[in-house]
C-alpha cells in the first residue's frame, strides 16, 4: 500500500480545504447509574461551532483503542503492541483490515516525548520515518511533522490575564493539504493515551 493512500487527496471534501480546522478535545463524559462521569481514556474531538467531529472508544482487547466518526463509524483501530509501538490499521471495501502505519516512541522524559511514524509502503525496510510527533503531553502541547512542515499542532487555551489555565481542555490545530485529518487524530490519540494526569 502506498502512502498517498491516506494523504489528503483521496478524501475530496478535505483536499479543498484551504485554512486550518481546529478541534477541541476532552474527555468523553457517560452516564452511570444517573450521574455523570469522566472516562479515563475515551477522548471526543469536537469542531468550532461544537459538532462532534472524532471519538474514541475501547476495542475489544485491552490494548486497542478505536477511532469513531461522528455517526460512530470505525476508521482506525490503533492497536499498542508494546510499551513504546503503536500499530494504526483502516478496513477496507470488505472488512478486511490493512495496517496504515507504525509508530515508535523514540523519547519519553519528563519534558519530551516523542514518536516516529512510518507510513506503510512498498518498502519494508524504510528507515526514515514520514512523520514525527514532538510534545510534552502534560502541558498537552504536541507538533506534528512532515519533512520541515508542520501538519498539526496541539495547545492550551490560554486566555489573556489568566493565571490559571486548565488542562481538561485543548485544542488541535490541523493544517491543509498535508495529511489527512482521520490520521492526525489517530496519531494525537496515541500520543496522549495512557497520561493519567488529565486535570
Amino acid at each position: 500500500m502506498g502512502d498517498t493512500e491516506i494523504h489528503i487527496s483521496q478524501w475530496d471534501s478535505e483536499a479543498e480545504d484551504k485554512i486550518p480546522i481546529d478541534y477541541f478535545v476532552t474527555r468523553q463524559k457517560k452516564n452511570k447509574g444517573g450521574s455523570v462521569t469522566v472516562s479515563k481514556r475515551n477522548l471526543r474531538f469536537v469542531d468550532a461551532s461544537g459538532n462532534l467531529a472524532f471519538t474514541t472508544s475501547s476495542g475489544p482487547v485491552k490494548t486497542t483503542r478505536l477511532l469513531l466518526d461522528a455517526s460512530a463509524n470505525q476508521l482506525f483501530s490503533l492497536r499498542r503492541i508494546n510499551s513504546k509501538s503503536w500499530q494504526g490499521f483502516m478496513r477496507d471495501a470488505n472488512g478486511v483490515e490493512e495496517l496504515i502505519f507504525r509508530s515508535q516512541k523514540i523519547q519519553d522524559t519528563f519534558n519530551k516525548t516523542e514518536f516516529d511514524v512510518f507510513l506503510v509502503n512498498e518498502d519494508c525496510e524504510q528507515s526514515s520515518p514520514d512523520l514525527k510527533i514532538k510534545g510534552h503531553p502534560f502541558h498537552r502541547a504536541c507538533t506534528i511533522y512532515k519533512g520541515n512542515s508542520i501538519v498539526a499542532q496541539t495547545n492550551l487555551m490560554y486566555k489573556l490575564w489568566d493565571a490559571y489555565v486548565p488542562r481538561n481542555k485543548f485544542r488541535l490545530t490541523v493544517f491543509p493539504g498535508l495529511v489527512n485529518r482521520a490520521l492526525v487524530v489517530a496519531l494525537i490519540v496515541i500520543f496522549f493515551d495512557g497520561r493519567k494526569i488529565w486535570l
